[in-house]
């Protein structure tokens, strides 16, 4: 059943890349970046699968990828910075966030924001979330726009040419390392979420203690 949806959603977004251009990967990848995971790990080696055809040029490809990477980013980091803070101020408690860690990660994104906007690029997965957390954080727009562009960039040229390069054998090679990876990193990001579960309560039964 999800091997089908996949495909499907696989053989969309090939149709869409060949009668949209580079403005169709605009699109696309500003979908990935505005939050919705869609897999830019499918998206540009589709593109780079037209450039073996001779329909599209590698270097515009990835700029139109990057390009979308930026503008898909606006979406998500305005409603960081416009809903976000007063969303975790509210609502944070039942989710174990308080105003100390938004305190936290503005210190953290004005300190080292431009290093983690640009290597979160350059993740799968992570790359998809990065801007909420910098709205939230409130990190100057043009900064965060100019390190999401320096990211997305390699990015989308490493796939596009991977697409290039492999070709038909896409399936076979590439694409199960890709899906490798994410399991790796989804499982990191399992380890970090119960680190960050526990540390919280343990927080929380602190407080209750002190009280």
């Amino acid at each position: 059943m999800i091997h089908e949806i996949l495909e499907r959603i696989g053989l969309f977004i090939m149709w869409f890349e060949q009668a949209t251009g580079y403005l169709g990967l605009v699109l696309l990848m500003g979908i990935e970046s505005a939050c919705i995971p869609l897999p830019s790990e499918v998206i540009m080696p589709f593109a780079g699968t037209l450039v073996l055809a001779g329909k599209m040029n590698l270097f515009l490809a990835a700029l139109a990828g990057a390009i979308g990477c930026n503008v898909g980013s606006v979406v998500a980091y305005e409603i960081g910075a416009k809903w976000g803070r007063a969303g975790v101020e509210r609502y944070g408690r039942y989710v174990l966030l308080s105003h100390h860690d938004l305190e936290l990660a503005d210190r953290w994104f004005a300190r080292r924001g431009e290093i983690t906007v640009f290597v979160a690029r350059l993740l799968p997965v992570i790359r998809t979330f990065i801007a909420l957390p910098a709205g939230i954080a409130r990190m100057p727009r043009v900064r965060f726009h100019v390190y999401t562009f320096l990211g997305s960039f390699p990015w989308c040229l490493g796939l596009a040419w991977a697409g290039v390069k492999l070709g038909e054998n896409w399936d076979k090679t590439l694409k199960p390392l890709f899906h490798k990876a994410d399991a790796v990193l989804a499982v990191l990001i399992v380890i970090a979420l119960v680190w960050f579960v526990r540390g919280r309560l343990r927080r929380r039964s602190s407080s209750v203690a002190a009280l």
